[in-house]
């Protein structure tokens, strides 16, 4: 499967879940999208993000000073 990873570290709302959503639209059916995010929204945004899009937040990660997402683009 396809792994997209995504270094949104530094990024303010709304810009971490913009490139997520453009990433999503972009990604095969069952590709991986790999966000790293520092801005604290992102927890939030996120989830909320592939709620929205019926993608899968397969996994979300908080690391020193970053959180780290995996969400699964829902097959066609």
């Amino acid at each position: 499967m396809d792994e997209i990873r995504l270094d949104l570290r530094g990024l303010k709302c709304p810009l971490p879940v913009l490139r997520t959503r453009k990433a999503l639209r972009a990604a095969a059916p069952g590709a991986l999208v790999v966000a790293t995010c520092t801005d604290p929204m992102a927890a939030i945004d996120l989830p909320n993000l592939a709620r929205e899009t019926g993608d899968t937040l397969e996994d979300q990660v908080a690391a020193q000073g970053y959180v780290e997402f995996r969400i699964r683009k829902a097959k066609a």
